[in-house]
This record gives structure tokens, C-alpha cells and sequence, in this order.
């Protein structure tokens, strides 16, 4: 079948840089790749429970599909946004079916033509789609740095100006955090609306796993709040936290969410047990903290650290240039029986190739100290 030359050479390009994405079955290695931090996608007690509710409350024969503005909106929607809403000390919560969803349905529908969006350059491709399928004009802010922000907001804002200013509470590629308080001290000079996205904070950071956002308490000083469960909640979905009258906003022009068909009573469901096992299960997340302390012990000692983006999230990030080189590691690691996948350029910009390393509630301090070994052995 013809296939368009353009798209062709697109793809021979990245055979040739060495960058081509492969689909791949996931295989029984030590896990240092996935985002499942508490475990809860393997969790089969969650399973079990979430089983339970479904035939208690008799959700199983509501399984009708559409819109939620249509035949979708069954009732554990609402007292699982309720919930939600609780939990995170919001007025009000709306799930997405995903974080990309979330993302570009709140980008896209909420800054107007003639307002202004800042987004720090390191933001998740979800954020920049949403952003570019907005009538808004964006400019990019250097990673973390609130001084270029504050040079933009100057040189770009006016009275009439509506501003948004969109970042991540933990970057996704670097597991590194902004500085919330002084983000927040800055926005609320200039009278702009913060937007965090919380996807790889949630089941990490705060007393009950609610994010950082929540554990600075800030949460009133921010305009909405994004939290994806398919990280720390091992879940599908998505949802954005913020005042009654957003929700309502995004339920009307939303377009990711109103053109799409709502989760299954299953899928809510596991969001709703997901969210109270993050209030019970409070010994998993001391376990995934005490890992990430022993990992950045270890690399301490092994003399790794320079290697490493500074982190204390779940995501550790070491640095190797070169598509081949890390791509190489990465082999090898996997040849040990370590699951670390090499993140590559045009990914991440070139020369900042790297190891991106996932740690979990589930790893054994055994586990850590081989893997760390094994790269010391490999770097050096």
C-alpha cells in the first residue's frame, strides 16, 4: 500500500539518529520503568475491592456509553468528583479520561483569544498541544526560573491582559520541583491565574499522597490543579481541580470532554478506591519515601550524584549524551534484569539524553543498591 514519501523519510530519519520508537511487551525484569509508584495498578486487594463496591451498589448493570452530557454520566461520577473534591480541598473536581484529555481540554477552552499563556519550557507535551489548539498567544518561560517569567509578564502584560501561567508541581523528565511559594508570591503580584499540572506529585508528595501543591497549602492560591491517576493511582483518568464555576465552564466548552465517551462505572470505581486506599494505606507511601531517601543515599555514596538531576520525587534522571550511548546503558541494564528505559532525543533535547528511573513503594533496598551498582560499574 503507497505510504506518503514525506511521512517516510520522517521516519527514516529517526532510524538513522537512532531514535525510532518500538512498541514492546512489557517482560518480567526488576521494575524501574513504570510510573505505578504505590503499586496500586498490581495491587490485587484494590482489585478485589473495587469488584465488591461495583456489586454492592448494584453499578454493574448501569454500563450504558456515551457522553457524559448524554447516557454517560452514571452516578458514581459525582460521588467520586465529591470525593475528589474532599480529598483535595477543592470546591469542585470534573474527571477526564486521561491526563493528555484533561489537558488539552482545559489549554484549548479556557485562555480567550487576546489573553496570554507563560509556560515553563520543560512543560508536557499535553500542556503544548492544548496550548497550541488555543486562540491565546504563549510565550515559553526558562525552565524554573521566575526572573525570566517576571521579565515576560512585564514585557507582555497589561491591564486588559487575562495571563495564565502554566507549570508541573514535579517535571515529568527531570522529577525536579519549582519553587511554589515564590511562583505563587510572583503570580499574585501581577493578578495571573496559576495552572499546575500534579500528575507525577499525586501518591507522592503530602501526608496522604495529595500532591505538593496541597502539602505547601496552596492550594486557594492556585486557579486549577491537574491530577492524572495514571501515575500514583495506577488508574485511567484524569482530573481538574478548581471553583464551581470552571467546572462548569469546562462541562460546556470543553471539546475533549464533551465529545468523548465517559469512563465505564468500572473505571470510576477504581478511581474511588484508589483515592480512599491513598487514606488507608498510608505505610505504602512511607515505603515509596523511604526508597527515594535510600536511592539518593546510595548514588551519594557510589559517587553518582553528578550523574543525576537533583531530585526527591519518584523520578530520577541520570545523564548520558548521545542516543547511542544511553541506549546502550539501558541494554545492558535490561541484559541484568533491570527494567530502565533510555529517554532520547528529540524527546528530550539533544545532548540531555538520559536514564529515567522510576522508583517504587515495591522495590527492595536490594534492588536499588544492584541497580545503582551496576550503572556505577557500566559509567565507570
Amino acid at each position: 500500500m503507497k505510504f506518503p514519501k514525506n511521512l517516510s523519510e520522517k521516519l527514516e530519519t529517526r532510524k538513522q539518529n537512532n531514535a525510532l520508537r518500538k512498541l514492546s511487551q512489557k517482560q518480567e525484569k526488576i521494575d524501574f520503568v513504570s510510573n505505578d509508584y504505590l503499586g496500586f495498578s498490581r495491587s490485587e486487594k484494590l482489585f478485589q475491592e473495587t469488584h465488591q463496591y461495583l456489586v454492592k451498589h448494584n453499578y454493574t448493570q448501569n454500563g450504558a456509553t456515551g457522553s457524559r452530557l448524554i447516557s454517560g454520566n452514571h452516578p458514581l461520577y459525582s460521588i467520586t468528583e465529591n470525593y475528589i473534591a474532599n480529598f483535595h480541598q477543592s470546591e469542585s473536581a470534573l474527571i477526564f479520561n486521561s491526563g493528555y484529555d484533561a489537558n488539552v481540554g482545559f489549554f484549548s477552552s479556557v485562555p480567550q483569544k487576546g489573553n496570554l499563556i507563560l509556560y515553563d519550557e520543560l512543560i508536557h507535551a499535553s500542556i503544548r498541544d492544548g496550548i497550541q489548539l488555543s486562540n491565546a498567544k504563549s510565550y515559553k518561560f526558562q525552565h524554573n526560573d521566575f526572573e525570566d517569567l517576571e521579565r515576560l509578564i512585564l514585557k507582555f502584560n497589561h491591564a486588559s491582559t487575562t495571563l495564565y501561567v502554566a507549570t508541573e508541581s514535579v517535571f515529568s523528565m527531570d522529577g525536579d520541583t519549582p519553587n511554589l511559594e515564590e511562583l505563587i508570591t510572583l503570580t499574585e503580584k501581577y493578578n495571573c491565574y496559576l495552572v499546575i499540572d500534579e500528575a507525577h506529585a499525586l501518591g507522592v508528595f503530602g501526608a496522604q499522597g495529595e500532591g505538593h501543591v496541597q502539602e505547601m497549602g496552596l492550594q486557594d492560591k492556585v486557579f486549577a490543579r491537574i491530577m492524572t491517576f495514571g501515575k500514583g493511582l495506577g488508574c485511567h483518568g484524569a482530573v481538574v481541580l478548581g471553583s464551581n464555576e470552571l467546572k462548569n465552564y469546562l462541562v460546556n466548552f470543553s471539546r475533549s470532554f464533551i465529545y468523548t465517551t465517559g469512563l465505564s462505572p468500572h473505571s470510576v470505581a477504581t478511581i474511588f478506591m484508589a483515592y480512599q486506599h491513598l487514606e488507608k494505606e498510608k505505610s505504602t507511601l512511607l515505603q515509596l519515601r523511604e526508597n527515594i531517601n535510600f536511592f539518593n543515599q546510595e548514588k551519594q555514596m557510589m559517587g553518582l550524584r553528578p550523574l543525576f538531576v537533583r531530585s526527591k520525587s519518584a523520578i530520577q534522571c541520570a545523564i548520558i549524551p548521545g542516543n547511542e550511548k544511553v541506549k546502550n546503558i539501558a541494554s545492558q541494564l535490561q541484559e541484568n534484569g533491570f527494567d530502565v528505559k533510555a529517554i532520547l532525543s528529540p524527546t528530550v533535547p539533544e545532548g540531555q539524553e538520559r536514564l529515567r528511573i522510576c522508583l517504587h513503594s515495591y522495590n527492595s533496598k536490594e534492588e536499588i543498591s544492584s541497580l545503582l551498582k551496576f550503572l556505577s560499574d557500566l559509567i565507570y
